[in-house]
């Protein structure tokens, strides 16, 4: 069985289940009947979680998006689609992005084109990735993904879990800002559905290089922000100590981004995370998907471009 890593507030959690576990053992070795003691330890076990995760900080949902044990884009990707994942490559410009990965797959009958930042497992694979920071090659190789989609028809499909992009001298140079404004642009006048789902981080214009959709579905434990509460912290007040206050006052959350209607759904994760039942939130985030293409696949490209133009014009109060 791996280890579960555990976050600081999840301590009285673990403290529990290790003791859940070595009540049980104890019962096997000595071959004893400990059902009454496993009974109240599941009984506290249960009002524990209940208490701790259902008031869960804003700062606190940040750690929840970071847990080193969540799936990422490509664990989504492949167990929803399985053998008919075809990866794709290259921005047929400068080189192909690892942090940005893309491809055509199925759910059920219907083809899709899905796009999304992939973050790494340890050390090694973190360097491949990048850390899930995204190169302008990254946004423009997403771009390419899209328009070869809108030229057969293929609803596309992104997935955000991102720290922010790649803020290197090399991106700059490049035209990291070109490369994301240009793909904002796009994404609101092409013709095939877009479903956006925020899997993990969703920060800065990392995440909205490839964030304009028809639908955005956030999941319960992610975050949706201009900054990181980190890097927020750290230019008002010079230093990352306000970085739960920050969090706080920066309403990032997928309950403050629904309230504001900047996204359209919140997706309900297992009880302690997405990384608690992965199987659960796969099957959750594909019926998701096609729930939200069922509603979108008879509009007519005309209408989808213009729904979609609506949708974020009406965005935001304005006062005169």
């Amino acid at each position: 069985m791996p280890t579960m890593e555990y976050l600081e507030f999840e301590l009285p959690i673990q403290e529990l289940e290790e003791k859940y576990q070595q009540t049980l053992e104890l019962g096997v070795e000595n071959d004893v009947d400990v059902s009454k003691t496993i009974q109240q330890l599941e009984k506290k076990l249960k009002s524990t979680r209940k208490d701790i995760y259902s008031k869960l900080t804003p700062w606190q949902r940040v750690q929840m998006s970071r847990h080193p044990d969540r799936p990422y884009t490509l664990d989504y990707i492949q167990s929803i689609c399985g053998d008919t994942w075809l990866e794709l490559h290259g921005d047929r410009n400068v080189k192909d992005d690892k942090a940005m990965i893309g491809g055509l797959g199925k759910i059920g009958d219907q083809t899709y084109m899905f796009i999304g930042q992939q973050k790494g497992y340890n050390t090694k694979t973190r360097q491949y990735r990048n850390f899930g920071m995204s190169n302008p090659e990254g946004y423009r190789k997403a771009l390419r993904l899209m328009k070869s989609a809108e030229k057969f028809g293929i609803p596309v499909v992104t997935l955000i879990d991102t720290p922010g992009a790649f803020p290197g001298l090399e991106a700059e140079e490049r035209g990291q800002g070109e490369a994301i404004a240009r793909n904002i642009l796009e994404m609101t006048r092409l013709k095939v559905p877009i479903i956006v789902m925020i899997i993990g981080e969703g920060a800065s214009g990392g995440a909205l290089g490839i964030g304009v959709g028809d639908r955005v579905v956030m999941l319960e434990n992610t975050w949706y922000s201009v900054i990181s509460p980190e890097s927020c912290s750290s230019i008002l007040w010079r230093s990352w100590e306000h970085k739960e206050e920050a969090a706080e006052a920066l309403k990032l959350t997928s309950k403050d981004m629904k309230k504001l209607k900047l996204v359209d759904e919140i997706l309900n994760e297992p009880e302690g995370g997405a990384h608690r039942n992965r199987e659960e939130i796969f099957v959750s985030v594909a019926k998701c998907i096609d729930r939200n293409y069922q509603e979108l696949k008879d509009l007519t490209p005309t209408e989808l471009v213009e729904e979609r133009m609506d949708k974020y014009a009406n965005m935001g109060v304005f006062k005169g």
